[in-house]
């Protein structure tokens, strides 16, 4: 966690693909609890960089569940697709100072390579395009870093990764670019997500150093996995977790989250659960693992 000199600041980033689920209620309860156990602030972004995965009012539908749920956001909300501005000015500079560079492989390229970027088009000077990806340079010294719950992560970047995206060759920003922008632009200290996010985390920290940018803490949680195998997401089925259902749903976040409410809040108002939680908050009670397997898709 941060200094107890510096103030925590955490927040919650969804994407606006849909209703707001129960591994997603994970992650925001989590960081809600996290923050504000620290009397900390806890944002909220909208990241709806990928236009093509946002549903037509899915962020307010994300938001009322929120409410529901007794998480109250900090200030105003960071939504992304307004911030392009400030993204491609960045990308640019690195352009100019041959901290990136354009690159026209396509993903099938890279199939022979393992998905590691061999560094085809590092010394090609190819010119704009507008089917040309920007790619930053990267080298092969460790990034290390230590998080809260998953313990040291090692990772070299040239030989593991490659030189990696930060603008798509559709246009896109590149989520590694626009998540470290914008945590650095609201000056958050500590990061709570899922441990999918884990192996990217070695990447955004080359841009903070690129940047100049203090880094913040880490805590990757374990993914809740569906039966079948599968992390709980919009994209497999996961049912919307509702106000209606709102205290059985935070209940049940809280013993996934190996918290152990008493039995006898199972019924309890959401005030009373999120209190109980701001109070009894032990993230390391988490196994320190990716995954925990075999739950049912769990809504409350």
């Amino acid at each position: 966690m941060t200094s107890p000199s510096v103030p925590y600041i955490g927040r919650f980033a969804p994407t606006p693909s849909g209703h707001l689920h129960f591994g997603s209620l994970l992650a925001a309860l989590a960081s809600y609890l996290d923050a504000r156990q620290q009397q900390g602030q806890w944002l909220v972004r909208i990241e709806d960089l990928d236009g093509p995965r946002n549903k037509p009012g899915a962020q307010e539908l994300i938001l009322k569940a929120l409410t529901a749920h007794g998480m109250q956001w900090d200030g105003e909300i960071l939504v992304q697709s307004q911030q392009q501005a400030r993204y491609q000015a960045q990308i640019h500079d690195w352009l100019d100072r041959g901290v990136a560079y354009y690159c026209d492989c396509s993903r099938s390229d890279l199939t022979v390579h393992n998905g590691i970027y061999p560094g085809t088009c590092r010394e090609r000077n190819l010119p704009p395009a507008d089917n040309h990806a920007v790619r930053v340079r990267v080298t092969d010294e460790p990034t290390v870093f230590t998080d809260r719950l998953q313990g040291e992560v090692v990772q070299r970047l040239e030989s593991e990764v490659g030189d990696f995206v930060i603008r798509r060759r559709d246009g896109i920003i590149a989520y590694q670019l626009a998540v470290v922008m914008d945590d650095i632009a609201q000056g958050v200290t500590d990061i709570v997500r899922g441990a999918d996010l884990l192996d990217s985390t070695p990447r955004q920290l080359w841009l903070y150093r690129l940047l100049q940018a203090p880094r913040p803490s880490y805590m990757h949680l374990p993914l809740m996995m569906a039966r079948r195998g599968q992390k709980l997401s919009k994209r497999v089925g996961s049912a919307p977790v509702e106000g209606p259902q709102a205290s059985g749903s935070l209940f049940a976040a809280l013993n996934v989250l190996a918290q152990q409410p008493p039995w006898e809040l199972q019924n309890a108002p959401v005030a009373e659960l999120i209190a109980w939680g701001i109070e009894h908050w032990q993230p390391r009670r988490l196994p320190a693992r990716r995954e925990i397997l075999h739950q049912e898709d769990a809504s409350g």
